[in-house]
């Protein structure tokens, strides 16, 4: 199985795992997971391979571009720029 194959089946449990993420806004973990998911799509559309995600209903890339003030925002990017970040360090390897 490749990298960009295991990252995929990454995102998609982490969207299962984070289903309900936006009615929790005190649980940090939720919103760092699905982040870190949303950087990983992030990853893949700059990338060309947003077709190995094709069977999950993604969020909107810019779902929560507003958001600065809210608590759940930091652990929400931290996420984001980690899951980007890190598809790019094990996919290069």
């Amino acid at each position: 199985m490749s990298v960009i194959d295991k990252l995929a089946g990454l995102v998609e449990k982490l969207y299962n795992e984070t289903a309900d993420y936006s009615e929790n806004p005190s649980d940090a973990q939720l919103w760092y997971n699905r982040g870190y998911a949303n950087g990983v799509v992030a990853y893949f559309i700059k990338n060309g391979f947003v077709e190995k995600l094709s069977t999950l209903t993604l969020d909107a890339p810019d779902i929560y571009q507003g958001e600065q003030i809210m608590e759940w925002h930091k652990a929400y990017h931290h996420g984001f720029e980690m899951g980007e970040r890190e598809s790019g360090e094990v996919h290069q390897k």
